[in-house]
């Protein structure tokens, strides 16, 4: 989450007319990712996110990610559908873009999950690949496999100023991983995709919230919780790999829904794959964010130094 476009309180008070949801009382940006404008909005009856989604979310793909909230809402699983106005609409028009108000979910994200947080989070992940079972619609993954070699090519030598070497070392991660790549030999349904840590809402123990699913696609299932154990089990700096989060992950999750021995043996290939993803977008971000965007940049290089846990091989030479 982030704030890129900025909406006046009078803007903003005509939006939430349309809703049956009270007048607003305050609205305040949210830091937080990268990917869209959010604010926390309370009204007179309740709080609310207001969602502005920018140029990395194509509106065209909105009406996917809404249909998954409203089945996995549907199936009883803590995520956050869109609020319909009272005309019906879930998709809205504010300032120029495309915008949402979405339900409140009550808990906190963590910046240091213990082994039973993580064990719950992933057995949430578990849960909602059991719903979507029946689930039909298909989006390709916008940053999947595929997508590497031309994002890679668009960072080109400019990775070098992120930290010398960064051009040779995250080009040769692509080239290996995709070798490896195997997307017809495993299991593949809708996906989160980016369910980091702060995309997991917690009260205690417990799962409350499962949210912003806005890279959320249809790709391979135990690639989720390879992209979960790169994104809990290390800490920020990505040096640290924590065996026992990373243990609780996959217990957690096989609790729900076992894991086969040959997707356990493709699993470092996956893990890698969700390295490779991230250093590949947090690298275009931090060339590419605007200076006056209230927005925090992520470092690359954790995601560089993860790799090398799961293929010592790669990114031997980034410090």
């Amino acid at each position: 989450m982030a704030v890129y476009t900025q909406v006046s309180a009078e803007a903003l008070g005509e939006f939430l007319a349309r809703y049956d949801v009270g007048e607003l009382v305050s609205a305040k940006g949210i830091a937080e990712g990268v990917e869209n404008s959010n604010y926390l909005v309370e009204t007179t009856r309740d709080r609310f996110i207001l969602t502005l989604y920018e140029k990395r979310v194509a509106a065209d793909d909105l009406p996917y990610f809404m249909a998954l909230l409203d089945h996995l809402a549907g199936k009883g699983l803590p995520v956050p559908p869109a609020i319909k106005d009272r005309d019906g609409v879930e998709i809205q028009q504010l300032c120029g873009r495309p915008a949402c108000l979405i339900r409140f979910l009550p808990g906190v994200s963590l910046s240091h999950p213990t082994p039973a947080q993580a064990e719950a989070a992933a057995r949430a992940l578990a849960a909602m690949h059991r719903a979507v079972s029946d689930f039909a619609p298909d989006r390709a993954n916008s940053m999947g496999v595929d997508s590497w070699a031309p994002l890679f090519e668009r960072c080109g030598r400019s990775l070098d100023e992120i930290a010398p070497g960064l051009y040779d070392a995250l080009g040769a991660a692509v080239e290996k991983v995709a070798r490896a790549w195997t997307p017809d030999a495993f299991d593949r349904c809708a996906i989160h995709a980016d369910l980091f840590p702060d995309n997991v809402l917690m009260r205690g123990d417990t799962v409350s919230g499962l949210i912003d699913f806005y890279f959320a696609c249809t790709d391979i299932r135990i690639y989720d919780l390879a992209v979960m154990h790169s994104a809990w089990s290390f800490d920020a700096s990505g040096t640290r790999h924590d065996a026992a989060i990373g243990d609780a992950l996959i217990g957690g999750y096989a609790g729900v829904f076992p894991i086969s021995e040959a997707e356990l043996a493709q699993f470092p290939v996956l893990a890698s794959g969700a390295c490779v993803r991230f250093a590949l977008s947090r690298a275009w971000d931090w060339l590419n964010t605007p200076a006056d965007a209230l927005v925090t940049r992520k470092d690359p290089l954790a995601y560089m130094r993860r790799l090398r846990h799961y293929d010592p091989t790669l990114a031997a030479g980034i410090a």
